[in-house]
């Protein structure tokens, strides 16, 4: 028997037929047959091409060619987004504050305004991701917020600064949910997760980029152009080039994949059918819609993604004050939230791959969790009297390390998700619960709390507490779907126990090349509910991870 949501399968009897093949799908001459108009794209690209089989090394060079071209894409994409929200945080230090004649409050809704514009333009962004090219989409919308950026130098006060942070949350509103659904689109699920915190991890490379480019433009001084104004220029130029880049290389999808031969192409679609989550349909479904709003497991995480948002919201925000408060200068305050980069960096990727190596994702959440609980507790029992500077910036970093928890939650809600604009729905709610979050963190400190910031910080430690357990409680739930799954299957006369080859690692798919001979099964595209864009919760097949 094969527990459902292990990653660790048991790996089928090689045979001198079977060897080679990790996709056991005959190869024929003829094309396959014609599929429903409602099918995902992916079928339809199957049905027109033909069936193909492949073996491991094959898998290995185009996987190889895909993290080659799409990665460093969306690992640009995610860093250009973080960079431009984050030169605010910047600029607090060099002036903006009293160059613009910013009030307590104004300072904090310049922070809490990008994300309320994020929230009110998820669903739009989901409607256009399942629609349009996602390539061109993301690309667009990279070179409008860069644009944005860049003149946002020419504010010099409260309501023209809001406005250009609205616009600006309102094109980046497309970043965040591209990236996953490009990630979901051109990798198995066992792939994701790392793939997810790579990108994610932008956040801390963010951190130590941003902390050096500011470091050496803050010290650019003029008589007709204030120093936050000389970031916020430097920084949306480079975006908008970025943009253009983006534009002409990143493919729409595997299947509109130029820059792949016609096997690559077929190969890149083909191993992702154990997904059971489709590829692209380019149809809206309400249906989908209407499950998304009545899946608990949504509901879990959406709940999970907030309460972590508001805790990352208000110390993003605040974080370079915070330092400032615990008396340091401006330029050595830059310096110290270096550290903060690369504590993220590691957190993120170490924790994604201890997820996908114990294959648990709520355990490593719950345990990632006690780590900013502990620097918040330090940051508020540490005295604020000059000598306990040390003490203070390791609380800090430690808080530092909830950078890695966000990822793990996309990542989590992703590969539990199927069906098209199910995953896109999915996705927005995820972003919103993101954008919610980094609303109210803001908004929870205020300049006149400091140096002790005790509000903000106490509603950061009820936050870190909630995570964690949620970490606990949602794989329980996973547990009694998987248990309905498998009746379903019963019912139907199907294995109620099947392989979850999604979930396989590299050295488990060359071990294991025939685990569909194994189940004697081979299924027809027309059979196969995961390229029939069936949401998961209506495919009995699909198998839930932990």
């Amino acid at each position: 028997m094969v527990n459902m949501a292990d990653d660790k399968p048991m790996p089928a009897p090689a045979t001198a037929d079977n060897a080679d093949v990790i996709t056991p799908v005959k190869a024929t001459g003829n094309r396959a047959p014609a599929v429903s108009s409602q099918a995902d794209k992916a079928a339809q690209f199957i049905a027109e091409h033909g069936e193909v089989a492949f073996n491991y090394e094959e898998e290995r060079q185009v996987l190889k060619r895909i993290d080659m071209r799409i990665l460093p894409l969306i690992l640009g994409a995610y860093f250009f987004q973080q960079l431009d929200k984050s030169t605010l945080s910047y600029a607090s230090i060099f002036g903006i504050i009293q160059d613009a004649n910013l009030k307590s409050r104004e300072y904090s809704w310049l922070g809490s305004i990008l994300y309320l514009a994020q929230l009110v333009f998820q669903p739009l962004a989901a409607f256009l991701l399942v629609k349009l090219p996602t390539g061109k989409v993301i690309g667009c919308a990279i070179i409008l917020w860069g644009s944005c950026e860049t003149i946002m130098a020419a504010c010099t006060n409260f309501p023209s600064l809001l406005a250009l942070r609205f616009l600006l949350g309102t094109f980046e509103a497309m970043i965040a949910p591209s990236c996953l659904a490009v990630t979901q689109m051109w990798w198995r699920r066992s792939e994701q997760t790392l793939r997810t915190s790579y990108w994610n991890a932008m956040n801390g490379v963010t951190f130590i980029v941003g902390s050096l480019v500011t470091y050496g433009l803050g010290h650019i001084v003029s008589d007709k152009v204030y120093r936050y104004q000389t970031i916020f220029i430097f920084c949306g130029g480079l975006t908008v080039l970025f943009g253009v880049v983006f534009l002409f290389l990143m493919p729409d999808s595997p299947m509109e994949a130029k820059y792949l031969n016609e096997r690559e192409r077929l190969i890149s679609v083909e191993r992702l059918r154990a997904n059971q989550m489709g590829v692209a349909s380019r149809q809206w479904r309400w249906d989908h819609v209407k499950e998304t709003f009545t899946d608990f497991k949504t509901l879990l995480w959406f709940i999970l993604v907030t309460s972590i948002s508001i805790a990352s919201g208000g110390i993003s925000t605040f974080g370079n004050l915070i330092l400032k408060d615990f008396g340091y200068s401006s330029f050595d305050a830059i310096l110290f939230s270096l550290p903060t980069g690369a504590v993220q960096i590691v957190m993120i990727i170490g924790s994604a791959w201890l997820a996908t190596r114990f294959s648990r994702k709520g355990i490593v959440i719950t345990a990632a969790s006690c780590f900013p609980t502990l620097g918040t507790v330090l940051m508020l029992t540490v005295p604020r009297n000059g000598h306990n500077k040390g003490a203070l910036l390791f609380g800090y970093y430690l808080v530092q390390c909830l950078g890695a928890i966000t990822p793990m939650v996309y990542a989590w809600s992703a590969q539990n998700t199927g069906g098209d604009t199910k995953k896109k729905t999915s996705s927005a709610m995820m972003f919103m619960g993101m954008c919610t979050g980094n609303v109210i963190g803001p908004l929870l400190y205020s300049t006149n709390d400091a140096p002790l910031y005790r509000p903000g910080l106490i509603a950061n430690l009820i936050m870190f507490v909630l995570v964690g357990s949620l970490g606990l409680l949602i794989p329980m739930y996973l547990m009694v779907l998987n248990t309905w799954h498998a009746k379903k299957r019963e019912e139907l006369g199907k294995r109620a126990n099947i392989f979850d080859e999604s979930m396989m690692r590299k050295r488990e798919m060359q071990d294991s090349k025939a685990v569909e001979l194994e189940q004697q099964e081979v299924r027809n595209i027309e059979d196969d509910n995961g390229l029939n864009d069936l949401p998961d919760l209506q495919n009995e097949d699909f198998i839930y991870v932990y």
